[in-house]
């Protein structure tokens, strides 16, 4: 069924045969990063097409949450990561309902229905609703302590902690735990993450890469735990303790929970839309409902889930066009790099960093510096690298990666960056 995109007609009840334009009515649910960027991209092309109604689950508006790091490290304030101030939303015309959350969505009479009883009407609905964090279900975890890394209140609980306690575990040794760490060793805390795979940063590092993170961030006085699996958290208050499957215990006075997420499709589900690991969507952002679209973490799009923000940018564009009617753009997964900054490490991923049969590696090792780059060839082409400490080609090689360059010219001087390659004579 194809839904037309103009604005409805409506008799305006002043006079035989005399109408007037209605605006369409669209809702979003979740007043997150993907929610609201879907909504400035379609002010941008139409920005009297609709009548908007946000709802959100957090008491705030629209923030960025990749800087909640910063704010557990003292470096910014929440004023700082405010991304769309209540007042924005005034000067749009967007009626936002922060702090109250959807909890049923009637598809047959295109109603929603909040927390505190609110009801709205839509023409087009906008699903939002992020991740989850997971949280490990050992016994203990309900403990008082025992949090999430995933919002303000989140940051708001750590802090105080710091302020009252001395010791914290991180659970899950990837970058949104190291960052925690980072940023309650700021504040004083006594800090072990705890990883159950053997290597930091498994997904975004090779092991040589994480090997010298871990060095880095041991002589800052951080302490770990690899290939350690947590068996409990030990209370019976509060957490007191941590325990590991060989029966040892570590001290902690709060536990965080950094262990993974899981897009957060209950509200979706329980309407009838389909959804497998998340909410399946076509190259449109549309679900299998065509009045519904979705953006975001919540998404499954050709069997992939998304975390990073550069894809869920370009998910925002795509449906932000559709629903103003420009509905010519397709939204096409594309690679995706990851630059970081863990603690004053500089660190950069992209590609097939993990190489294979048939792959070689180039490899540069500048221990004094601090440097290890790592590319990743097939076929005389870069297909992957990995790059701590001197990341500044980082954009370039992923330019290479992209574009499926031939850099067999490039060979010998590709390790030591663009400028020295583009000096090479043709």
């Amino acid at each position: 069924m194809k839904i037309e995109h103009a604005a409805a007609i409506a008799s305006s009840g002043s006079s035989a045969g005399s109408t007037a334009l209605r605006r369409l009515r669209l809702v979003v649910i979740g007043n997150g990063m993907a929610g609201m960027r879907t909504v400035e991209e379609l002010l941008k092309l139409a920005p009297d097409l609709y009548d908007i109604t946000v709802f959100g689950a957090e008491p705030y508006g629209n923030y960025n949450r990749i800087l909640l790091s910063p704010v557990l490290a003292g470096e910014k304030s929440v004023e700082d990561i405010i991304l769309n101030t209540r007042d924005w939303y005034a000067e749009n015309g967007i009626e936002l309902h922060a702090g109250d959350p959807v909890v049923g969505i009637d598809r047959a009479r295109r109603i929603v229905r909040s927390e505190k009883g609110v009801e709205a009407r839509y023409d087009r609905l906008l699903i939002a609703t992020g991740s989850k964090p997971f949280i490990i279900p050992v016994p203990g975890h309900e403990l008082p302590g025992v949090i999430a890394f995933r919002d303000i209140q989140d940051v708001e609980t750590m802090l105080a902690a710091a302020r009252d306690h001395r010791n914290a575990v991180i659970i899950g040794g990837g970058l949104l735990g190291l960052e925690a760490a980072n940023g309650l060793q700021r504040q004083g805390m006594s800090v072990t993450v705890v990883h159950v795979s053997d290597a930091l940063m498994d997904r975004q590092l090779d092991r040589s890469a994480a090997t010298l993170l871990q060095r880095s961030l041991e002589a800052k006085g951080m302490r770990f735990e690899l290939a350690a699996n947590t068996t409990e958290i030990v209370g019976p208050d509060r957490v007191r303790a941590v325990r590991f499957a060989d029966g040892r215990e570590i001290p902690a006075d709060l536990v965080v929970m950094t262990a993974g997420v899981r897009p957060n499709v209950a509200l979706a589900k329980a309407s009838g839309l389909h959804c497998d690991r998340a909410i399946v969507v076509d190259d449109t952002l549309q679900t299998y409902d065509p009045r519904v679209y979705a953006v975001g973490e919540c998404v499954q799009h050709r069997s992939a889930t998304f975390g990073l923000v550069a894809p869920i940018w370009d998910q925002a564009r795509v449906a932000g066009a559709h629903l103003a009617g420009a509905g010519h753009r397709r939204y096409v997964q594309r690679a995706t790099a990851t630059k970081l900054k863990v603690t004053g490490v500089d660190l950069y991923s992209a590609g097939e960093f993990i190489g294979g049969p048939g792959t070689e590696d180039l490899v540069l090792r500048d221990p004094r510096r601090g440097i290890y780059k790592r590319l990743v060839l097939e076929n005389g082409r870069v297909i992957g690298a990995v790059l701590y400490g001197d990341v500044k080609d980082g954009g370039w090689y992923f330019d290479l990666i992209q574009n499926r360059t031939d850099i067999s010219k490039l060979r010998s001087q590709l390790l030591f960056g663009k400028t020295l390659c583009e000096a090479q004579p043709a």
